[in-house]
């Protein structure tokens, strides 16, 4: 089994016109999503994240911060999982309500390094 990142990228507004019912079955279906999730053993950590924050940056010698919503579209949460491989991880993806909601979703796919092979040193984790 592989670790993988899923991360969540929306626009900034995608559920701004939802009513409080909408957005309450949406929360509703990432809820069972987590929880199906766990069920199987393929859930790490899953959280949402505030949609407020900044980029930094270092291009000199002078650190920068701008904000991280300047092309409307931001990272909106992340789900840490385990997968055999990168399809599997795909199709887990595939399940995220993000994309029955709203047509703006996109997740990356990202394997996590466990190690460095040219040093050998192993990332640390929860385990």
């Amino acid at each position: 089994m592989k670790e993988y990142i899923l991360l969540i990228r929306n626009t900034i507004d995608s559920k701004g016109n939802f009513s409080l019912q909408q957005h309450l079955e949406f929360v509703n279906k990432c809820s069972v999503y987590i929880e199906s999730l766990q069920r199987a053993g393929k859930l790490l950590a899953a959280q949402p994240m505030v949609r407020e924050g900044v980029l930094l940056s270092k291009k000199t010698i002078d650190w920068e911060t701008t904000p991280f919503n300047e092309h409307n579209e931001i990272m909106v949460g992340y789900y840490h999982i385990i997968a055999n491989d990168m399809t599997e991880a795909i199709e887990i993806a595939k399940g995220n309500p993000e994309f029955a909601y709203t047509t703006t979703a996109r997740i990356e796919v990202r394997p996590l390094k466990m190690k460095e092979d040219s040093t050998g040193y192993v990332y640390p984790n929860n385990d």
